[in-house]
């Protein structure tokens, strides 16, 4: 079966989230596409930086910006394996990007259709058209077996402790 340019893209952004998990951050993968070149790429870095706005598409945004020199990035996609939360949707819209396009949805923080969808909302100047659930099960089985062994990881610390405190 022959994949579709967005999916080709999206295949790009589940590799950087790999890339992102392996350096211990959660495997959230990004990349610009203008005029059909990739431009910026990222993973999430929120946890290796230490810093709450470090998000794959945030990262991505900034480093197309400077590349093209410009901070008006139309003509431009954003690609993203998670559905962009509140803050990063708020960047698409000031970014002037063109299109989204994202893979798993994000039913507890998601801005681009599942809470609310500020990329298209009519009350701003700029709208961003949204595509979700481009190879939606690979990224979604991507972040939360990265949760999954977060979880058993925490569970078997907690039990590990407890059983030194019986000793």
């Amino acid at each position: 079966m022959k994949l579709t340019q967005d999916e080709k893209y999206i295949k790009k952004c589940i590799a950087l989230a790999d890339k992102a998990a392996k350096k211990g951050d959660i495997p959230v993968g990004a990349l610009v596409v203008c005029d059909g070149k990739i431009v910026a790429r990222s993973g999430n870095r929120r946890e290796i930086d230490f810093d709450p706005t470090a998000h794959a598409e945030i990262i991505v945004l900034r480093r197309a910006g400077k590349k093209l020199g410009r901070r008006n990035l139309s003509g431009c996609t954003l690609y993203v394996t998670l559905e962009p939360c509140v803050m990063c949707a708020g960047a698409i819209v000031n970014s002037r990007v063109d299109k989204v396009v994202f893979g798993a949805y994000d039913h507890r923080f998601g801005c681009c259709g599942s809470i609310m969808n500020l990329a298209e909302d009519k009350r701003f100047n700029h709208r961003a058209e949204v595509v979700g659930g481009v190879l939606m099960d690979e990224c979604a089985h991507q972040i939360s077996s990265f949760f999954r062994v977060v979880r058993e990881k925490k569970k078997s610390a907690t039990e590990s402790s407890l059983t030194e405190k019986e000793d």
